[in-house]
């Protein structure tokens, strides 16, 4: 046990006889290495990506309540006369009437 630690610790273990078998070794592990680093990158990106999303959503959300609102100020029949008495017109006295046209086949 002692005389493995020792052989890590100077690094012996990469130039002995059976050093190609600890090397590949080495390379798989780095390799498992780097995967596990790109896909832990990957997985902070889309978290942010999702972060940004949503406070885009939430803006937007805001702005259709707030398009919403203003179309119902708008559409208020006292806004309407107020506008239209501005442009000089007024609201009939005479109730409309019926319009009823007859097919001739």
């Amino acid at each position: 046990m002692k005389k493995s630690i020792y052989s890590i610790l100077k690094g012996t273990f990469l130039v002995s006889d059976d050093a190609f078998r600890n090397w590949r070794f080495i390379l798989f592990i780095s390799g498992l290495a780097i995967i596990m680093i790109a896909s832990s990158h990957s997985a902070d990106q889309k978290v942010y990506e999702i972060a940004r999303l949503k406070n885009e959503v939430k803006e937007m959300r805001s702005a259709f309540v707030d398009g919403r609102s203003k179309l119902m100020r708008l559409k208020m029949e006292s806004h309407v006369v107020r506008v239209m008495k501005e442009k000089g017109l007024a609201t009939s006295v005479i109730p409309p009437k019926k319009i009823k046209v007859k097919s001739q086949n």
